[in-house]
């Protein structure tokens, strides 16, 4: 019995496994390799790969900046209406991209919630927001849960030391919550770098200011199927480096220092 439930599991194992790989090595053997780089060269791929650089560098910017301090106190203080913060946050997640571009469309587009003041559809920032919307999510979520797995014990013994709330974060929260930050970060870059549905209702498909990759990739499928293909090589290549990134760096944080030398460090008055 337990040798027909193993090959059971193994069989389930291998069907996932398969149809998880077939369409990723099918885009690896429909078009040589070796043409790839030519292919990469069109000047739609450069444009695009050149807007989706410039606006998930910004987005994912600000999705750091201004998320991490937001995550770090939705996740150590206690505060009436916290479960609702909560739902706003991951609602996101879940909404289709088609509706998270009408929305943002409904708010930023002439003659919405705040047209009046801020042009932004179809134009480069418009890709910008659509990014932190759908990516940011990703994100604040994680970090959130990164920041509660810190022991609090810890947070109160850098303040009876003299630390600062703000030497506290920098030098408690922050280092101990890292890994948890970089694989929020990985998500949200992920996610932006795939964003498709919100970012064309909202942003449009302007060649060399709002097409980005995957907007090109559908608009290649028609003009040139293996242009298209190329473009799907490089994202998958992009994805796997900065995953394997993660990994690597969850590899070296597993022998980095104990919890108990960053309470030291915090003892030094701010």
């Amino acid at each position: 019995m337990r040798a027909g439930f193993t090959a059971l599991l193994a069989l389930c194992l291998g069907v996932v496994l398969a149809f998880l790989a077939i369409p990723i090595v099918a885009l690896f053997t429909e078009v040589p390799l070796g043409d790839v780089p030519s292919l990469l060269g069109d000047p739609a791929v450069r444009d695009a790969l050149a807007v989706t650089a410039r606006t998930n560098a910004i987005a994912n910017g600000a999705i750091l900046l201004v998320g991490t301090p937001a995550a770090y106190l939705v996740a150590t203080r206690r505060f009436p209406g916290r479960a609702l913060v909560i739902t706003l946050i991951e609602l996101p997640l879940v909404l289709p991209p088609a509706v998270a571009g009408i929305g943002l469309l409904a708010a930023f587009g002439a003659g919405g919630l705040l047209g009046g003041a801020f042009v932004l559809p179809f134009t480069e920032w418009a890709v910008v927001l659509a990014v932190v919307f759908v990516a940011s999510p990703f994100y604040l979520r994680q970090a959130i849960s990164a920041f509660e797995s810190v022991d609090p014990t810890l947070h109160d013994a850098a303040r009876t030391l003299g630390a600062s709330p703000a030497r506290t974060f920098a030098r408690i929260a922050l280092p101990l919550a890292a890994s948890g930050l970089v694989a929020g970060w990985v998500l949200a870059f992920a996610r932006g770098i795939g964003e498709f549905g919100a970012t064309i209702v909202f942003a449009g498909n302007v060649r060399g200011e709002t097409s980005t990759l995957t907007l090109t990739i559908y608009e290649q499928l028609e003009a040139s199927f293996d242009v298209a293909l190329s473009i799907g090589i490089l994202l998958v290549v992009l994805s796997a480096v900065v995953l394997l990134s993660y990994k690597l760096l969850s590899w070296r944080r597993s022998s980095s220092t104990s919890p108990t030398s960053f309470a030291r460090s915090s003892s030094a008055p701010a």
